[in-house]
């Protein structure tokens, strides 16, 4: 068994711990205003499915008919222990709570998104669809000893288009979890998604993202993605509302 095979094991074992994936939005300014959306005067989140896990290796996202389908290049963070009612002050413990790192990127039907904001809907269906969440191998804590200042980058068709530095989040991770927990129980496993930078942007099928982290200028092997788009072959297809 190869070592890359053993690791994909690993991931996708540790992956399907997650009770939750919590999202945070709108935290760098840039992406704010590239959507035209309000600066939060609070972490804002909301919630993916475990079942939009696309673990490595594990094939194609696949856009569903009618869907205008977004990527958005995120630090991911995975749960070592419960966490409730934690301080914002309290960065140490918040910190020690994250067993590992991952990349992911939060893929987004944006055109039901953008009805959902406009009708004061729900955003479950923009986010949730099966592999709508690909994610890198496990990252150790020990490669990232600063998670605040590491650059986050993301190609399609190897053209950059986002690529920006995690010390332009507008909250810290000690404060994204202090609300997240606040509000629901983080358990062991969870994955919490802190936020794109800006040059979000539609893909189509054929088209192939990648993705990775530096830190220091130097690339971390396990944060690699390399995923393609595939039209989805369901009879489901997106309509207003």
């Amino acid at each position: 068994m190869s070592l890359i095979f053993r690791h994909g094991i690993a991931s996708m074992t540790s992956y399907k711990n997650a009770s939750k994936v919590v999202c945070i939005g709108r935290n760098y300014a840039d992406h704010v205003k590239e959507l035209n959306n309000q600066r939060p005067k609070q972490p804002f989140f909301f919630l993916k499915p475990p079942s939009s896990i696309l673990p490595p290796g594990a094939g194609p996202v696949i856009r569903p008919k009618g869907a205008d389908l977004h990527y958005e290049v995120e630090l991911a963070l995975i749960m070592g222990k419960q966490v409730k009612d934690l301080e914002a002050s309290e960065e140490t413990v918040a910190l020690d709570a994250v067993e590992s790192y991952a990349l992911s990127i939060d893929m987004t039907a944006r055109n039901a998104q953008n009805e959902a904001k406009k009708k004061g809907l729900p955003w479950d269906i923009s986010k949730g669809f099966d592999t709508f969440l690909p994610i890198s191998e496990i990252i150790p804590k020990s490669a990232i000893p600063d998670p605040h200042n590491i650059e986050l980058y993301l190609s399609v068709n190897n053209k950059m288009q986002q690529e920006d530095n995690t010390n332009l989040m507008l909250f810290t991770i000690p404060r994204i979890l202090s609300d997240i927990s606040k509000v629901m129980t983080l358990e062991k496993g969870d994955i919490v998604l802190t936020g794109t930078p800006k040059g979000v942007g539609s893909v189509v099928p054929g088209d192939v993202m990648r993705a990775g982290i530096k830190v220091n200028g130097k690339e971390l092997p396990e944060s690699k993605i390399e995923v393609g788009v595939e039209e989805s072959t369901s009879t489901y297809e997106f309509t207003e509302t």
